[in-house]
């Protein structure tokens, strides 16, 4: 199709597939192509010798600074114990936070061959063993200090029986000298001590969520990553003097890709953070490192910048926030109280991650910005949705395939190369794209189709101090309806009705039940809990409407007893209802 025909969906919604295109100019995709037939490592050592073995590459949580030179000495030697522990090609499971160590395992890893598959020590010992099973992973890496600072002892103890740990710590004193040869002579001779992959090979192994089932394995080859760091090379120019800081985890694709590598193989020093939960320690960092980009959430962005004085975030000029939509408040207060602008991003971990994002300067509200250089897309329809449809995208980045615990270690490709994300979206003339809402997060209310996305913008723009979520449960007589979850306790429905009349929303998207919980659920990934939310929602309804009625029970109750009393009254010689003797004139 044409790219003006791809960029109108206005006029293409009766259509099956109403959009198809190509993103970005052919120049910046040639080059694209070009840099990413490599694998993730080996970009990396070029990268450390363009840089130089003196410059710096990450700043540790601890402050610690870490050289090129210095990663790519470290990932040599640790790649002989690793290699002595596994076989060629097996997958590896790292059990980590975000840091230089994640970071010296991830690449030791690869440099003898083996597959990194990033496991989420957030999601419980159940998901970590269907996350294991799926990518047939028996032996993890992982550090005493982190198992000791994040007191997962017991999350251990549940895995040991199936998966085998083995300890940095230990690692490193079994280094032989050979090992230690190698970490001297591996950056000079990489062709000769590296593995050289093939780029299509699996490069990392990342796992959805979990929420909503079994976790599935994404396998992203090395040149799917490659591919996506190079886009965004492309599609969001960065100044010579930028400090990068990523306090989001390396098990998510955001903060892998993104976060991490992106920096690392563009050339950029990357200040790591372990937590992204440690919202006030976080802006501290921000200053020390005197760091210029920051990855976030929009949830987590609104916490650092509570947490901050003036002074803490001042350092920045752009916060780069995706897995979740940026709120018009979020950026207005970045604006205000620290005058650094905010990116929106959008991705899934199948696109390894970054599909579009805004650019500096080029940022328009409502939207995450073009598609990256290289993406094909297509919308379909969405029965009951107008100028939107269900989002399909192809391009370098796109995943090899999924695998799963039913098949462990099979991929199962995508066909033709196209994957469904299952989002909403419209994109108009200009190429701009806006996320609608999920597919599966949408409700139906008298045969109208209701965004939950709107519901909770509705709510954040009426309370913007507090979190809200949206959920839907069933309703006898509409079929659905929405439910707000909300940590604002003293909340009206009243004033929603009224935010939502003011502004165009229709009344349909206003809901008519609040619900307040101390705490909105949220993921290690920084997105919001829905699985949580929903079942939170439903437990609070239902001890509702149980105290309801009990109240309605004993009112009744008491209207009967006070009814039998007034027939003793009414009429004392009347035989007693409850079975008491008869008054002595009846006898």
């Amino acid at each position: 199709m044409t790219a003006d025909a791809a960029t109108a969906p206005a006029d293409r919604a009766t259509s099956n597939i109403v959009a198809e295109g190509v993103a970005g100019e052919q120049g910046a995709i040639r080059r694209i192509d070009r840099k990413s037939r490599r694998p993730i490592f080996s970009a990396f050592l070029a990268t450390a010798r363009r840089k130089g073995a003196k410059a710096v590459a990450i700043i540790d949580g601890d402050g610690r600074k870490f050289t090129y030179g210095d990663l790519a000495k470290a990932s040599f030697a640790l790649s002989g114990p690793i290699a002595r522990l596994t076989k060629p090609s097996e997958r590896i499971g790292i059990l980590l936070p975000t840091g230089a160590g994640a970071t010296i395992a991830i690449f030791a890893t690869l440099a003898k061959g083996r597959v990194p598959a990033m496991l989420n020590f957030s999601a419980g010992a159940r998901n970590i063993k269907a996350a294991a099973k799926a990518a047939e992973v028996t032996q993890v890496l992982t550090a005493k200090k982190f198992i000791e600072v994040g007191q997962l002892h017991g999350l251990i103890d549940e895995l040991k029986d199936e998966l085998t740990f083995h300890y940095l710590e230990d690692l490193r004193e079994d280094l032989t000298l050979r090992d230690k040869l190698r970490a001297l002579a591996g950056p000079a001779l990489p062709s000769l001590l590296a593995a050289r992959p093939s780029a299509d090979e699996p490069g990392v192994i990342l796992f959805t969520s979990g929420t909503e089932g079994d976790p599935k394995g994404v396998v992203l080859s090395h040149a799917n990553i490659i591919s996506n760091i190079e886009q965004v090379a492309e599609h969001v120019r960065i100044a010579p003097s930028d400090v990068f800081f990523n306090p989001l985890p390396m098990f998510h694709c955001y903060g892998l890709t993104a976060g991490t590598l992106w920096p690392l193989i563009v050339g950029y020093p990357a200040a790591l953070h372990p937590s992204p939960l440690q919202t006030k320690i976080i802006p501290k960092r921000i200053f020390e490192t005197n760091a210029t980009v920051l990855f976030a959430t929009d949830t987590f962005l609104q916490q650092y910048m509570r947490a901050s004085d003036a002074r803490g975030m001042s350092s920045l000029r752009l916060a780069v926030c995706g897995a979740e939509r940026v709120k018009d408040e979020t950026r207005a207060t970045a604006e205000r109280k620290f005058s650094f602008e905010v990116l929106e991003g959008y991705g899934v971990t199948e696109a390894a991650p970054v599909l579009a994002a805004n650019q500096p300067g080029d940022i328009r509200s409502g939207t995450v910005g073009k598609l990256l250089p290289g993406v094909e897309y297509r919308l379909e329809e969405v029965d009951g949705l107008d100028a939107a449809g269900r989002l399909w995208v192809k391009g370098p980045n796109i995943m090899k395939g999924y695998i799963a615990a039913d098949a462990p270690g099979v991929v199962r490709p995508l066909s033709d190369g196209w994957h469904d994300t299952g989002d909403v979206v419209a994109i108009d003339r200009d190429g701009y794209m806006s996320i609608r809402g999920r597919v599966k997060r949408f409700a139906k209310i008298g045969g109208e189709m209701v965004s939950l996305a709107v519901v909770e913008n509705c709510a954040t723009a009426v309370w913007p101090d507090n979190m809200h979520a949206a959920t839907i449960i069933p309703d006898p007589r509409k079929g659905e309806q929405i439910v707000l979850v909300t940590d604002r306790k003293d909340h009206d429905g009243g004033l929603l009705l009224a935010w939502a009349q003011s502004h165009g929303v229709p009344e349909i998207a206003v809901p008519k039940k609040i619900v307040s919980i101390d705490n909105v659920p949220v993921l290690g990934t920084g997105k919001l809990n829905y699985v949580a939310i929903k079942r939170l929602a439903e437990d609070k309804l239902a001890e509702e409407a149980a105290r309801k009625a009990a109240a309605a029970a004993a009112r009744k109750a008491d209207a009967e007893a006070k009814g039998k009393q007034r027939k003793k009254s009414d009429n004392p010689d009347a035989a007693n209802e409850d079975g008491d003797e008869l008054p002595k004139a009846a006898e």
